[in-house]
């Protein structure tokens, strides 16, 4: 493995490379998933449950593929669907 001046291999070099690409790639998937939930807890309180509906199946496909790309926990993914699920249905059920 080839050496540089400054005394650090090019593979560490190239793998630090790679961890700066996926960690925005990382936070930029994760502000995503906020941004969504955000949408549909926003259209909860403003009493729109068909907009909150459409909203929140974009968000779950947003957290599943990014639970699938281990971005975040499977479980974590889970919880958060089933909450904005839950304020969805009690949106439903005052009607």
């Amino acid at each position: 493995m080839a050496k540089l001046k400054s005394g650090r291999h090019t593979q560490a070099l190239k793998s630090q490379r790679q961890d700066k690409k996926r960690h925005l790639r990382n936070v930029a998937v994760k502000t995503k998933i906020r941004t969504i939930a955000k949408k549909v807890e926003t259209a909860v309180v403003q009493g729109k449950p068909e907009e909150a509906k459409k909203i929140f199946l974009q968000a779950m496909k947003e957290l599943d593929k990014a639970a699938s790309k281990n971005i975040i926990p499977k479980k974590r993914a889970s919880r958060k669907k089933s909450r904005l699920a839950k304020k969805i249905n009690s949106l439903k059920a005052k009607k």
